[in-house]
């Protein structure tokens, strides 16, 4: 005598919908890591508008200057004076490279001193930092 089974085997299934949420929550883990690993050496200025290409900059010293004409090398607050001695240790022998993130309400007169005073410790040139246009 033959038994028969009262019930047909399931096939086995993946379910998608906790994978999708598990892939979701990854790409939120990850851009967030990713925005948090990126090193930026300098204080929030209000960058002025322009169309430059983005660059690589690694390793390079960056001179903040503020909308009340206060001076920052890689967050660490400088005068005009101290600007040369402090700058030069830092700078790169290879690419004697400076990047100027100067607020787009600072005075004229305060950057371009300030750039001389850089000039004045060895920075060969001198990289502008703009705030991409929309």
């Amino acid at each position: 005598m033959k038994l028969r089974r009262s019930r047909q085997p399931k096939r086995g299934r993946i379910e998608i919908i906790p994978m999708i949420d598990v892939m979701f929550f990854l790409l939120a883990t990850f851009m967030l890591a990713s925005l948090t690993m990126q090193h930026l050496n300098s204080i929030k200025v209000d960058l002025p508008q322009g169309a430059a290409a983005p660059m690589k900059t690694p390793n390079r010293v960056t001179l903040t200057v503020t909308p009340d004409s206060q001076l920052y090398l890689d967050k660490t607050p400088v005068t005009l004076d101290s600007l040369a001695p402090t700058l030069k240790p830092l700078l790169n022998a290879d690419d004697p490279s400076l990047i100027v993130a100067a607020d787009s309400a600072a005075p004229n007169g305060i950057i371009v001193q300030a750039m001389i005073k850089a000039r004045e410790a060895g920075a060969k040139h001198f990289l502008i930092a703009v705030q991409h246009g929309q």
